[in-house]
């Protein structure tokens, strides 16, 4: 009992010993590991903020490695991936994020989210909205949902979109009325190519009723009661434009002109189209729909220049001088195409997200793909 005694006495400052050691062991290893992976990700980071994209992953790439565990490292590694377009290691970044048992629930979502992201870049539309549908009732459902809406909105599934676009209104994400309209005029459209002309008359009539504030719906709607010969409805919806969205009056002024004075209200119309002249800014649209009420070429030149008072115009100099016998018919021969030509550019109309220019007008930019952002006036008037 003696000796056992004395043998654990010495055994006890052995042991110590070498406990001290090996924990000093494991500290020096941690500290090294956790020195080397900061400097790695801090190079990832300083690349990244200098746009050098390939190096920053080739750091982020070493960072992982000495920490797989991180999963915020992960993250950005998977959204460079995707920013520099490969999708492929993107994917499997974000797939290898999932497969993780130890990843919060919040984590999980926002890993099935990401790779919803890479999978819209890559162009797989319906694994994408797979992925996002997996994320309803999580903190990112929201964001799950806007991303649903792009993506029916590029697959024209207007059904689809309208639905998405009530939810994300009920969820109180703002106002959708004005797209939910562009949805249903998509949708008459869509059945008047058809020839179900009746099914899309009642979808306008009832829209209108729903969602007066959409220029876009008064005017498919005047535009498909005049092709079944019904001018005096036509004229009606295009007063029920003016009334509800002033603004766009200038894209429906030459319709407005033109059926008013078939059903033989040209002084309504002149009154109308001169109030509203005198309270927006110049709009040539409307000062050609003036003029073609005028039956007296003086009195339609002048409108001219009343325009040319109130807002310098080339387009508008150039109708003004096409009116009038002015030089030689060789001079005019020359110098007519030479201004027409001058003003082609100055009668487009301009994306006020994106800058892209039409001949046309869009209701939905075909560079950005935002829903109302042409202004109804050509860009001399901007």
């Amino acid at each position: 009992m003696e000796f056992d005694l004395i043998s654990l006495l010495w055994g006890l400052p052995a042991a110590f010993a070498l406990g001290w050691l090996a924990s000093r062991f494991d500290l020096r290893q941690m500290r090294l590991e956790n020195r080397r992976a900061p400097k790695a990700y801090f190079r990832g980071l300083n690349h990244l903020l200098n746009e050098q994209h390939d190096q920053a992953i080739d750091a982020f790439i070493e960072a992982v490695q000495n920490d797989p565990d991180t999963s915020e490292l992960h993250f950005a590694l998977g959204n460079l991936f995707r920013r520099r377009g490969d999708y492929d290691r993107a994917v499997r970044v974000h797939e290898h994020l999932l497969a993780r048992s130890d990843l919060s629930a919040h984590e999980s979502a926002r890993a099935r989210h990401a790779l919803a992201q890479d999978f819209l870049k890559a162009g797989l539309l319906d694994r994408a909205e797979a992925a996002l549908l997996r994320l309803e009732g999580t903190p990112l459902q929201t964001d799950a949902r806007l991303a649903r809406l792009a993506i029916y909105e590029r697959t024209r599934d207007w059904e689809q979109a309208a639905a998405m676009a009530e939810l994300l209104e009920d969820a109180g994400r703002g106002s959708f009325q004005l797209r939910l309209a562009h949805y249903r005029c998509e949708q008459a459209a869509s059945l008047r190519q058809q020839q179900h002309t009746t099914e899309a008359l009642v979808l306008l009539e009832q829209l209108v009723q729903r969602i007066p504030e959409s220029a876009r719906a008064w005017v498919q709607l005047a535009d498909l009661r005049h092709s079944l010969q019904q001018t005096e409805g036509a004229w009606e919806a295009l007063q029920g434009m003016v009334r509800h969205v002033p603004g766009h009056l200038p894209l429906v002024a030459h319709n407005l002109a033109l059926w008013g004075k078939r059903l033989g209200r040209t002084p309504a119309v002149r009154a109308l189209l001169q109030q509203w002249s005198e309270q927006h800014v110049a709009s040539l649209d409307v000062t050609q729909a003036l003029v073609s009420l005028e039956d007296d070429a003086q009195a339609a030149r002048a409108l001219y220049l009343e325009h040319l008072r109130r807002e310098p115009s080339l387009v508008a100099a150039s109708l003004w001088l096409g009116g009038s016998q002015w030089g030689s018919p060789v001079e005019q021969n020359l110098v007519k195409p030479a201004l027409e030509r001058a003003c082609e550019p100055l009668k487009r109309y301009r994306c006020a997200g994106c800058g892209f220019e039409a001949r046309q007008y869009f209701w939905h930019c075909p560079g950005c793909q935002s829903w109302d952002s042409y202004p109804p006036l050509r860009i001399e008037e901007l």
